[in-house]
């Protein structure tokens, strides 16, 4: 008896258009945790001369009205841009999620996840053609873009690539005309008008455009996925290092935003954000809660064996140190961790409890209670900034779940419902406007 055939998955060899997303951070963080990279988060930069140096990114991703920007051929042959991973852009907005895998491609020690640390190893000997096309037949990036997208921009997508494709096969059943011998200064005025209606609807239309700033092999890099390759920004400080890559980042940010719409006048418009690449700060917060919690664990081990269980007595005495020990129990756990030992991100972590450990057996016994109260007395801001990212994760997967949601159905049946007790009509503005002149006329007649 033959085994029964089990069902094919379906490939999908077409594909479809990706979805317009907003140039937001939260977005862009939802984005990268979805596709698995991991230590990752977006900041929105409101200030490149300060705020650079303190969140110590480790890529930027630049957002600005596009327009088409020249280049020599020879900007583009620089030796060491053959080690930067670097992907075209060949299809349509596509470019925010392509800046991302550009720039992160390039980091070192950034925990890619296993779908896309495999898809680097298959396209790193690719062209920069090639691995644009690669990544626009990555169906996993492509559903999770237009999982944050709003309905209508996907509507929009989809509505842009039938009109394309419409547009393609009425042009290949079109017979060719043939051409007539004109004279050549009637088909460069021709040409010349049409070029300048063409640029004229441009200008009206707005294109946004994501690039993508990163530090690797010893030089700072434009990853512009509408550029041939790479453009050198400059060299970094120390070749073995990316220390001090915002200064040398920060004048080419300064060029790029003067010259697409941050001129400082009167009633000038500033289309452009940029945002940066940093260390989840919720991993490196925990981390530092649980390194804590394991050092006060140890601290009170010594404490114990050097006092006997009734150590706590000697940080009771006073109003003062009831308040503390009550303090260092609340400090214990946030919202969303336990009391108890929790997991840990960083590679380093148990070598840094190690030395902590060895630490605090060295310690003379006259400053273990100093050094409790220092622990517990550090944990409190730790605490508080693990709770602010709690919440900022909180509202910005709010806003994702608003954003994405599809309110259509609910205003389609909620008009329907008006219209069928009788109460659309009276609220539609034609008809209040007619209510009210018939009611002047009618007063005109009475009087």
């Amino acid at each position: 008896m033959d085994e029964p055939t089990q069902p094919q998955p379906s490939i999908d060899l077409v594909g479809g258009p990706f979805a317009v997303i907003e140039s937001d951070p939260g977005v862009f963080t939802s984005l990268i945790r979805k596709l698995g990279i991991q230590g990752i988060e977006v900041e929105e930069i409101y200030d490149i001369q300060s705020t650079l140096n303190q969140l110590k990114p480790k890529g930027l991703i630049l957002c600005f009205v596009w327009s088409h920007d020249k280049h020599h051929p020879n900007d583009f042959l620089d030796p060491a841009a053959q080690n930067v991973w670097f992907a075209n852009q060949v299809i349509d907005d596509a470019c925010g999620s392509l800046a991302i895998l550009n720039v992160l491609f390039n980091c070192p020690g950034v925990h890619l996840g296993e779908e896309l640390s495999a898809f680097k190893a298959e396209t790193s000997e690719m062209s920069p053609v090639m691995k644009g096309l690669a990544i626009s037949n990555l169906h996993s990036l492509r559903a999770i873009q237009n999982s944050l997208a709003r309905p209508a921009d996907i509507w929009g997508s989809l509505s842009a690539i039938a009109e394309t494709t419409r547009d393609a096969a009425k042009a290949a059943a079109k017979p060719a005309k043939k051409r007539k011998r004109t004279d050549w200064s009637e088909t460069s005025r021709k040409s010349s008008s049409a070029k300048n209606k063409k640029s004229s609807s441009e200008d009206e239309v707005e294109t946004f455009h994501f690039i993508g700033y990163v530090p690797a092999f010893g030089k700072v890099w434009e990853l512009d996925g509408l550029k041939s390759g790479p453009l050198e920004v400059g060299e970094l400080p120390s070749a073995g290092s990316t220390a001090g890559w915002e200064d040398v980042v920060r004048p080419a940010l300064r060029l790029k935003m003067e010259k697409y719409g941050a001129a400082e006048v009167e009633g000038g418009s500033i289309q452009f954000n940029l945002m940066a690449l940093v260390e989840d700060r919720y991993q490196s917060k925990s981390d530092e809660m649980e390194y804590m919690k394991r050092r006060r664990r140890m601290l009170e081990r010594r404490l114990t064996e050097e006092y006997g269980v009734n150590w706590q007595a000697m940080v009771t005495d006073g109003i003062f140190f009831a308040l503390f020990l009550r303090l260092s129990n609340y400090l214990r756990s946030t919202s969303v961790q336990s009391p108890e030992f929790g997991p840990a991100f960083a590679t380093d972590f148990g070598h840094r409890r190690m030395e902590s450990d060895a630490d605090i057996l060295n310690l003379p016994t006259a400053e273990l209670l100093n050094a409790w109260r220092s622990c517990v007395a550090n944990a409190l801001p730790v605490k508080v900034s693990i709770e602010e990212e709690i919440l900022k994760a909180t509202q910005a997967r709010t806003e994702n779940i608003k954003r994405a949601h599809d309110y259509e159905p609910f205003i389609r049946n909620f008009i329907m419902e008006l219209h069928n007790e009788g109460k659309l009509a009276e609220l539609l503005p034609q008809n209040k406007s007619k209510a009210k002149t018939n009611g002047q006329k009618s007063n005109g007649k009475l009087e």
